[in-house]
């Protein structure tokens, strides 16, 4: 038998309360609307445990159309936890971390969606300008402006 191998990451899955909302605040940070679908039945139940379940998705594609996000509204069964204002520390998912070209232009458009900077925009090293903030419906966002060419992936690699 042939190992299996790995191909690529296709998405990150991100369920939310208002999948418009959710839209417009991605396409604020420039991801573009790939799809939107309802999916239902038993069948898809199947594939998450969640039995007969009815999901609202839409899939989000970043501008070089290498990842995406997938962004689901549950219409049924509805949702039962909410880890969407738990610390930078707390166990599972994170946060998403988008690489931009203009921070503090995109942290002004950002604003008018409701996110807020945790902390402030710091610089690490010569490589980046970052910062968390608190997206639509309190989601932790990362946001990163290259600074000249050196990045993170570099500086691990040469070391």
């Amino acid at each position: 038998m042939t190992k299996s191998r790995l191909l690529e990451m296709h998405n990150v899955g991100i369920v939310v309360e208002s999948l418009d909302n959710a839209i417009a605040f991605f396409m604020e940070i420039g991801l573009t609307l790939e799809g939107r679908m309802l999916v239902e039945g038993e069948w898809a139940g199947r594939v998450t445990g969640l039995g007969n379940q009815s999901v609202e998705i839409a899939m989000m594609v970043t501008p070089d159309g290498h990842s995406r996000l997938e962004l689901s509204q549950f219409l049924t069964p509805r949702t039962i936890a909410d880890h969407r204002t738990a610390p930078v520390n707390s166990l599972g998912y994170l946060r998403i971390m988008f690489r931009v070209d203009n921070l503090d232009e995109l942290l002004i458009r950002l604003e008018k969606h409701g996110a807020t900077v945790l902390g402030e925009v710091v610089q690490f090293g010569d490589m980046y300008r970052l910062c968390y903030i608190r997206g639509t419906e309190g989601l932790l966002i990362g946001l990163a402006e290259q600074l000249g060419n050196k990045t993170a992936s570099n500086i691990l690699e040469n070391a």
